[in-house]
């Protein structure tokens, strides 16, 4: 499953295998697929991840989001978008800064490289398994 979130990018969940030296393993790791404006992306190199098709993406539920923080989910919409509005600007400005994501990770540049960073507790809480080998290939 995925989340689009509208002038950012698609977070979602993907399923690989990977050979180890005695077995095949299979993992569950997040991934994030970024869909800025161009413009606002110049200079910067970032990863190309591609989301397969049989993950089933939704738009970002502004009513879930009210619930959860008792704001109308009009003033919600309003916020994220103006959120994105202000780091693309930001980006398009040549200011690096960090966006964190509660309990996801940080979409960062470094050294002109804009990429998602999940982290720790992000991806092994969907992997038990085989968490080690899912960080690695994060």
């Amino acid at each position: 499953q995925g989340v689009l979130v509208t002038g950012l990018g698609t977070f979602a969940v993907v399923q690989e295998q990977f050979s180890g030296e005695e077995e095949v393993y299979v993992v569950r790791r997040p991934v994030f697929q970024l869909d800025i404006d161009a413009i606002c992306l110049q200079e910067l190199a970032f990863p190309t991840v591609a989301i397969p098709d049989n993950i089933e993406i939704k738009t970002l539920n502004y009513s879930w989001l009210s619930q959860a923080t008792s704001f109308p989910p009009h003033v919600v919409q309003d916020c994220v978008q103006e959120t994105i509005f202000l780091y693309s600007f930001q980006l398009r400005n040549r200011q690096r800064l960090a966006f964190a994501f509660k309990d996801i990770g940080v979409l960062s540049c470094r050294d002109h490289v804009l990429c998602m960073r999940f982290y720790y507790d992000c991806v092994t809480g969907l992997e038990s398994e085989a968490s080690q080998i899912a960080l690695l290939h994060t």
